[in-house]
């Protein structure tokens, strides 16, 4: 499947172009003013994965090939966005488009940079943002509904759409976004609202909150922020700390990680929280040619997985041949894991697991 794409979104001077520079090591405008970005700005990013490097070894292979998520880098939202004011009405096509929502957060008080706000508050500016999505899928509920209980009238098997229209409407009427309530839907309806409608709240968000140094070790202010949006998935990110990186070696990068007692950058945090929050998984094919994560849907079966690679593995599809990664590596290559029995033949009824490194049967 194609990488999917999250939206990073946010009001004005939280630190997105920032924080898109050091995902796609870009060089965008990162400006100290309000709508420094006004077209969105795309870059695919490498989803970090040291298992490549472990196979690599093994098949001697002579490229690498991870698997990625695209970010886009949106123009700032502003309080009014869904009556067109700032950018509105481009921002919230832009968004439209995305699979999911990274909304970055000012968490840090700087003189320096400007709030378009004056002062910054975290609960302020989320509840600013959420509120312009629910008004934006409130007018698209409002705008789509009469035509649906037209419809529903002269083909009764539409009522159902109708009635969820309702049902939404009056959820979104109370300032709740449609992705913190579970709306038990079946799966055509749920399919239909997603599609048809497209509605920004039903997106998955991941909050990513731009915090200063001092609270990458400050764990009570770390928990504070995180209940904020509870239960949203939240990352905190330093975005002046990953500018840094970006010009560092590895092992600069390791030790300033270090000096603030962080292990993993924010970007890698927001790189894997991306691909969980979107519900996917990677399988490895690995060979003299290439080592390759390919990027499936969780729950996914072999002839989807397959299918990754190309629609006629799918339509071909006989069997696949999995080693488990753990296996793999201990055998020391795929001939010793075989005379250990570690490699098995699945089939069209297989569930696709993370660690899967797979070959596939097909005919042509």
């Amino acid at each position: 499947m194609s990488s999917l794409a999250i939206g990073i979104v946010g009001l004005p001077n939280v630190g997105k172009s920032t924080l898109f520079n050091a995902l796609t090591d870009n060089n965008i405008l990162a400006a100290n003013y309000p709508f420094a970005t006004i077209e969105p700005n795309t870059g695919s990013v490498p989803v970090p994965d040291v298992r490549l490097n472990e196979l690599a070894k093994i098949y001697s292979s002579k490229k690498l090939i991870p698997a990625s998520v695209t970010f886009v880098d949106i123009a700032g939202l502003v309080a009014g966005a869904s009556k067109g004011e700032g950018l509105g009405n481009q921002f919230l096509a832009n968004i439209r488009s995305c699979d999911a929502i990274a909304h970055v957060v000012r968490a840090f008080d700087d003189a320096n940079v400007t709030h378009v706000d004056e002062n910054y508050d975290p609960k302020h500016d989320v509840d600013v943002i959420n509120t312009e999505l629910v008004l934006a899928d409130l007018q698209t509920v409002e705008n789509r509904l009469p035509r649906v209980e037209k419809e529903a009238k002269a083909n009764p098997k539409l009522q159902p759409q109708a009635t969820l229209l309702k049902r939404v409407r009056d959820i979104l009427e109370q300032d709740i976004p449609l992705n913190t309530r579970d709306l038990q839907l079946d799966a055509d309806l749920e399919t239909w609202l997603r599609n048809e409608l497209q509605l920004l709240t039903m997106k998955p968000v991941i909050y990513v909150f731009n915090v200063d140094e001092a609270t990458l070790s400050d764990e009570q202010k770390q928990s504070e922020l995180k209940d904020l949006v509870a239960p949203h998935q939240a990352i905190l990110v330093c975005a002046k700390i990953e500018h840094e990186l970006q010009s560092l070696d590895e092992a600069d990068r390791k030790e300033l990680l270090e000096s603030y007692g962080v292990v993993d950058s924010g970007v890698e945090k927001l790189i894997h929280a991306a691909y969980d929050t979107l519900g996917l998984q990677s399988y490895l094919t690995a060979g003299e040619k290439e080592v390759r994560a390919w990027t499936i849907k969780r729950n996914a079966t072999a002839p989807e997985a397959a299918g990754a690679i190309h629609t006629d593995f799918q339509k071909g599809f006989i069997a696949a041949q999995v080693i488990s990664y753990a296996d793999l590596i201990k055998a020391g290559s795929e001939v010793a894991a075989k005379s250990a029995g570690k490699v098995r033949t699945e089939g069209k009824d297989y569930v696709m697991q993370a660690d899967d490194v797979v070959e596939f049967r097909f005919n042509t």
